[in-house]
């Protein structure tokens, strides 16, 4: 995506402070140009400043202080925002749940406790926030549901997508065996137990399988990437799709 870029909105939401992650920004971007489109149609004014890494990878597999640095930057970056929202639950994860914890020793603990408060994943923030439900999207295909590990068992995010799914006009929403499954990825996991990953992934997408569904998606784009490659190399019919590309989508 474009840096420092600002979108205009309505000015009746609030200012939101657009954190796009690094997948998102140098693999998917339309996702985040999504996520700016179903914000500014909710009346929030998006801001997208200069974008950071929240520090995941380094802090999930063990290198706290070089993780520190990202976070500390993260705070700086975002500290004016009014609210900050990301597409993805395991960044929204990095920051509101394990920033506390990785700044709890130092003079940036308190900001970081205050910064988390105010992160929300973005279905999160349509529903919980914004009170929304329906979007005005349409998407005339079928459609599985994959539960992200991060936004599931760490946000509590279970009905938020869903709830916006079955607002979309045309989208036939297809129940998934196992849908809470872990996929594999996990970031690191899937090169450090890039068996263990694949099988798991193998897993997730003979549920996909099942289903008979055009698309499977999910609040995470790093889920989608690696469900991808092994649907892909399956060959089989579904594709991914993030939740916020079809809640963009319309007739």
């Amino acid at each position: 995506m474009n840096k420092d870029t600002r979108g205009q909105g309505t000015g009746q939401g609030p200012r939101v402070g657009l954190f796009v992650t690094c997948l998102v920004d140098l693999m998917r971007p339309a996702v985040g140009f999504a996520a700016v489109k179903l914000l500014e149609d909710a009346g929030c004014t998006v801001d997208v400043p200069t974008q950071t890494c929240c520090g995941q990878p380094a802090f999930n597999s063990g290198f706290w202080d070089e993780a520190r640095p990202c976070a500390e930057r993260f705070l700086r970056v975002f500290k004016d925002a009014e609210v900050i929202v990301s597409p993805s639950g395991s960044c929204t994860t990095m920051v509101r749940v394990f920033y506390p914890e990785l700044m709890a020793s130092g003079p940036a603990h308190d900001e970081a406790v205050a910064v988390g408060k105010r992160t929300f994943e973005l279905s999160e923030f349509l529903v919980r926030v914004m009170g929304l439900t329906d979007v005005g999207a349409a998407f005339p295909h079928s459609v599985t549901y994959h539960a992200s590990c991060h936004g599931l068992r760490e946000l509590k995010l279970r009905d938020e997508p869903l709830r916006l799914l079955r607002g979309v006009k045309g989208l036939k929403l297809v129940d998934m065996l196992r849908s809470e499954e872990c996929c594999g990825f996990g970031g690191t996991f899937a090169t450090k137990f890039e068996s263990i990953s694949v099988a798991m992934g193998e897993s997730k997408c003979e549920s996909v399988a099942v289903t008979g569904a055009e698309y499977v998606t999910a609040i995470d784009p790093s889920c989608l990437m690696h469900v991808q490659g092994i649907l892909g190399r399956r060959k089989d019919r579904a594709r991914t799709i993030h939740l916020a590309s079809i809640l963009a989508s319309e007739a």
